[in-house]
């Protein structure tokens, strides 16, 4: 798969293609199906199919202090696509000049002058344009005029729920990582880099990684979860960690109120290992929620509550296969 970043990147030969065009955050089921008819159009036509993105978030510079929390990073984004089989990655970098650019000028310049679009694929409620002023009807109306066909998806739900970005956001900030799962197709992902914390975990008998998740990205509710934890990338042996294998994990999120703790933190207590995480690019998929955060009154209840953590986590873990 290709990647570019912005327009200068499209090569000076090249032809038509199939344009899907979103956010696409979490490249969840619903983006799948839009995905899907794209690389299916592409396939068709036996010409490329892209994906535009945006970089920020547009909500970020339209109404700046609004970015929603992230579900997925720019680079897992692109690996989502790649393994649903579009053919280029393109980013473009969500400006306020591009903010202000009409419907028209929009599909002129970029989907047919630069893209050399064939055919454009979008969601039924896609909107663009200065102020959101076009639509599926006007995108329709540009590609008669321009000549580029329209396929508009229908939304995607079940369980007379409709999958989509914001919906997901809204499970993961409750907690309810199984339903996050479910609209997502996989389980949701934090990443982040391994920093060193107070080392409270170590001194119980529970040694954790102190994950430093970006900004932006979308955090679940303050509890205890099962979840599976990977070094990723590729590079040497890191104790008994194996870059890119799965290991089981009782995650805790949250301030750590039995110590007084204010910071919120994402830490993973890698079961059956051990290892030298420190700087460390990892992910945690989390798979269900063990319990919320509690205060308790001595240090032999925190304890005797982890060790059950633990055996839950085990529980809930043997019964699925990869955290991936």
């Amino acid at each position: 798969m290709l990647r570019w970043r912005g327009l200068d990147e499209v090569p000076a030969d090249w032809g038509r293609c199939v344009v899907t065009i979103g956010v696409f955050d979490g490249v969840h089921r619903g983006h799948a199906q839009l995905i899907h008819a794209a690389t299916s159009a592409a396939a068709e036509r036996g010409i490329p199919s892209v994906l535009m993105t945006f970089d920020p978030h547009p909500a970020e510079v339209v109404r700046p202090g609004t970015h929603p929390p992230q579900l997925t990073t720019l680079t897992r984004r692109a690996e989502l696509a790649e393994e649903l089989g579009i053919d280029v990655f393109c980013v473009m970098p969500f400006t306020p000049e591009l903010a202000s650019r009409s419907p028209k000028d929009f599909a002129h310049n970029v989907l047919v002058e630069s893209l050399h679009a064939a055919e454009v694929v979008v969601g039924a409620n896609f909107t663009f344009g200065k102020k959101a002023a076009g639509n599926v009807e006007k995108l329709t109306e540009l590609g008669q005029r321009f000549g580029f066909e329209v396929q508009a998806i229908s939304l995607f739900g079940e369980h007379a729920v409709t999958y989509s970005s914001t919906y997901i956001r809204s499970c993961v900030a409750a907690g309810d990582v199984e339903r996050a799962a479910e609209a997502l197709g996989r389980p949701h992902r934090v990443e982040g880099v391994v920093v060193r914390g107070d080392g409270r975990g170590r001194e119980l008998g529970y040694p954790t990684a102190n994950v430093a998740p970006p900004m932006y990205a979308a955090i679940p509710a303050d509890g205890v979860y099962a979840a599976w934890f990977t070094v990723l990338g590729p590079g040497p042996v890191v104790g008994q960690v194996i870059p890119g294998e799965s290991y089981q994990a009782a995650v805790s999120v949250g301030t750590n109120p039995t110590f007084s703790g204010r910071t919120r933190t994402v830490e993973a207590f890698v079961l059956d290992t051990t290892a030298d995480l420190y700087g460390q690019h990892v992910a945690v998929d989390f798979v269900d929620r063990i319990r919320g955060m509690e205060n308790f009154d001595s240090i032999d209840d925190l304890l005797t509550a982890m060790s059950g953590d633990v055996d839950k986590t085990r529980g809930i873990l043997a019964a699925t296969q990869s955290g991936s």
